[in-house]
């Protein structure tokens, strides 16, 4: 007996690097001059799968951008942590073709930006705290694509919205428009229209993605990023054309977050890379607004 409990004092610390965080999350908060439209917070059980009347689990490998992630519904990957948020989570595996397995959820729930009105859409995200010299390969990202990708369309002319990216851990997050044609194009396929912005820490900060069509002019409408209510990059009608602009502000889209593994512009993994909760993005809640 007393040799069980030498194992298992020595064994504790080891089993609580590995349990996931549980942070109460944030209730998606309320705006002056701006109704809630649609939210999830993630107050589900711990282990459990998000809401399947709000979220699509996407499974397999996508084959997009050289990535090397196999995308799972396994709760390893994703699952809500009873805490009130939402965990995709790449781990290791040497039983997939190249070694890696993440999560990636998509929004069955759609939204036009309203015309005359400024539309709001914003999630609450951390990112898991190994250290960002073993976070090469790692890329989390909070998007939006255009529902006509569902229905026959191609990319990028369906159009496409990064509200944050960020790569290999280093604390700098892009918000980029994907459209048009590629290559090139008036969006820059394939980089896109981007702009950046130092990530203060890991921890919690609001990430947004504002449509000001106020004016009922497309050429002078907007759509801006923000990181903590504070704008780091704008674009405007008058930048594209009239169809690319209809299609990034004028049409549906719908919702994505994942964490992809590798791929062009990241790089790939190396030996120091860590996976599990440390190398996490965490969800406390996505919402959508429209000015009243």
């Amino acid at each position: 007996m007393a040799s069980y409990f030498i194992v298992m004092a020595r064994l504790f610390p080891i089993l609580l690097l590995y349990l996931p965080t549980l942070i109460v999350g944030t209730t998606p908060p309320s705006y002056s001059g701006f109704n809630q439209v649609w939210a999830d917070a993630f107050t589900y059980a711990a282990g459990v799968a998000p809401n399947s009347a709000n979220w699509n689990i996407i499974t397999g490998y996508l084959g997009v951008n050289a990535e090397w992630e196999e995308y799972t519904s396994s709760s390893a990957n994703v699952q809500c942590s009873g805490g009130g948020t939402l965990q995709l989570v790449p781990w290791r595996d040497t039983s997939t073709t190249y070694g890696w397995t993440s999560g990636r959820v998509e929004s069955k729930y759609t939204f036009t930006p309203t015309a005359g009105k400024v539309t709001r859409a914003e999630a609450e995200i951390r990112f898991g705290t190994n250290a960002i010299a073993n976070k090469q390969g790692i890329w989390p990202a909070f998007w939006m694509l255009g529902d006509s990708l569902r229905h026959g369309g191609s990319w990028p002319a369906c159009g496409e919205l990064d509200a944050m990216e960020t790569i290999d851990g280093v604390l700098t997050g892009y918000g980029t428009a994907h459209c048009g044609t590629y290559p090139g194009g008036v969006c820059n396929e394939g980089t896109g229209i981007q702009g950046r912005v130092a990530i203060p820490d890991q921890s919690w900060h609001v990430w947004r993605v504002e449509w000001d069509r106020t004016s009922n002019n497309w050429q002078t409408e907007t759509i801006k990023w923000s990181l903590d209510g504070v704008v780091f990059q704008t674009i405007t009608g008058s930048q594209l054309t009239q169809d690319t602009w209809t299609a990034l502000c004028h049409s549906p889209v719908y919702f994505i977050l994942n964490v992809a593994i590798g791929g062009t512009w990241p790089g790939y993994p190396n030996s120091a890379t860590q996976d599990g909760y440390g190398s996490m993005m965490e969800i406390a809640y996505v919402s959508q607004y429209v000015q009243s």
